[in-house]
């Protein structure tokens, strides 16, 4: 019977794979080719679970105005993720949360580059404050970390 067990648990973790390896989230990070941080972001995104296309262009000012993403939004790079754009190194537990709610934004942004935050280097000195990317005027805070 135990040999049995572990046999119906072995298929099932060989049907999975594919499954698992299907759901991967999938990330395409556009950022200056000169940038070393924005490697480093992509590094914690696939540390995370996300798939990571990485596109070193001269066009990311371009690239901002076509997400909407106002100059007091921009980070260091742009990330596209879901059909939601990701400005600057926004922590993993913020993009999870966007990506389960799916809410009627644009996408978030943590404007900067914050010291301590995931691709930076330094200490985080304070909490981290995400904004709505939506068109708004005034931007509204999305989460704080």
């Amino acid at each position: 019977m135990r040999m049995l067990n572990t046999a119906v648990v072995a298929l099932g973790l060989m049907l999975a794979g594919p499954v698992l390896a299907q759901t991967a989230k999938q990330a395409t990070l556009f950022k200056n080719p000169q940038c070393s941080c924005c490697e480093e972001y992509a590094k914690y995104l696939r540390e995370n679970g996300f798939e990571v296309k990485v596109v070193a262009t001269h066009d990311l000012p371009l690239i901002k105005k076509q997400h909407g993403i106002s100059g007091d939004l921009e980070g260091c790079h742009t990330t596209v993720i879901d059909n939601y754009v990701v400005e600057g190194h926004v922590p993993v537990t913020t993009l999870n949360k966007l990506l389960t709610e799916r809410p009627a934004i644009k996408g978030v942004s943590l404007p900067g580059m914050p010291a301590g935050s995931p691709g930076m280097t330094g200490k985080k000195r304070e909490p981290f404050t995400m904004f709505e990317i939506s068109g708004d005027a005034k931007p509204k805070i999305y989460a704080v970390e």
